[in-house]
């Protein structure tokens, strides 16, 4: 059956008041008698009557959708971080609008563009592909836009990012105290501006104590990327003794061929990290140390911005810090940190 909505209209002829009575019923704060109120409320109830709240919001120029644009969404850390933002933009009374794009340029352009068609007011962009010049369209259209982990130099959107500076020093620290001095960095192929500045960072921090890393970077941030990377360094003459995963997925990956197939006993022969510290990485048969993404400060920073707009905070960035869980994948005493 074909079943049309029913309109405001519909609701004040079944009332007997008048079209402007019902909007005043169904706008917060509006001046309505109680009698006019419960007529309302009860022609509204007899005919299935909802508010067209996107409508409403037009006319003030606000839809109150917020636009999530996002890749690898089945990833654990991806999942997790899409649950809490939907979840809190929901509280905040935003609707969530959920673009799920692949790994091509031309597919997270088309999504961005998507968002202006639905009078999007915001969105918050998970991915690190998208063309700065589609960013900027965004903000051209009038959107406020959240850049997660992206190094955009455009004037207008926040941005999130984590230290990963730091936290590239600090995994160099804990391997030279647990004795390593053959280190390797296992990256993906994607080249995103976070996965990027961990490798930079990480680099940097052990040439500061004049050694070498040696780079790999293969496929996607997948388990079966980790695994590749793992048969290519442990095949070598001069093998690693200690490794940081640009991911946990990819620590479980490397991790698991060096057990498996080049029975390299962890932590005893091999020092691992990871970063994202995904449930798994809890899991007994890894037990990896790896450095937690702090979700929840990275969910508050979005939505206070996106919710109270500029003035809600002092800059147009934040920079978290990734605290290093200890587990057991590291030689050493073992501290929270």
């Amino acid at each position: 059956m074909n079943k049309t909505f029913v309109s405001a209209d519909d609701v004040a002829k079944r009332a007997g008041v008048s079209r402007s009575a019902v909007s005043r019923t169904f706008t917060p704060g509006a001046s309505v008698s109680e009698e006019t109120r419960q007529r309302v409320m009860q022609a509204a109830e007899a005919l299935g009557y909802h508010v067209n709240q996107l409508a409403r919001g037009l006319m003030r120029s606000e839809s109150g959708i917020v636009c999530l644009v996002v890749s690898e969404m089945d990833t654990p850390y991806r999942a997790r971080l899409v649950r809490a933002l939907t979840h809190e933009l929901q509280l905040a009374g935003k609707i969530s609008m959920l673009i799920n794009t692949d790994r091509s340029d031309g597919s997270v352009d088309t999504a961005l563009r998507q968002t202006l068609h639905y009078r999007a007011d915001a969105s918050i962009l998970l991915s690190g592909l998208p063309d700065k010049a589609i960013t900027k369209l965004c903000l051209d259209s009038g959107q406020r836009i959240v850049l997660i982990n992206r190094d955009d130099e455009i004037e207008g959107p926040f941005r999130i990012n984590l230290d990963d500076g730091v936290a590239a020093r600090v995994a160099v620290s804990a391997f030279l105290r647990a004795g390593c001095r053959r280190l390797a960095f296992a990256n993906s192929a994607v080249g995103t501006p976070s996965l990027m500045a961990r490798e930079q960072g990480f680099v940097a921090a052990a040439r500061d104590f004049g050694l070498d890393v040696t780079v790999v970077r293969h496929g996607n941030t997948v388990y079966e990327s980790g695994r590749t990377i793992g048969r290519t360094l442990f095949s070598g003459l001069e093998p690693p003794d200690a490794v940081f995963c640009v991911n946990d997925l990819m620590a479980f990956g490397l991790m698991d061929a060096a057990r498996h197939e080049f029975g390299r006993r962890i932590p005893d022969d091999l020092c691992v990290v990871g970063f994202d510290d995904i449930e798994q990485s809890g899991w007994s048969s890894y037990a990896l140390t790896t450095f937690t993404q702090p979700v929840d400060e990275i969910v508050r920073n979005s939505i206070v911005w996106l919710v109270n707009g500029d003035g809600a905070a002092s800059s147009r960035s934040a920079s978290l810090h990734a605290p290093l869980i200890w587990r057991k994948t590291i030689r050493g005493a073992h501290r929270n940190g």
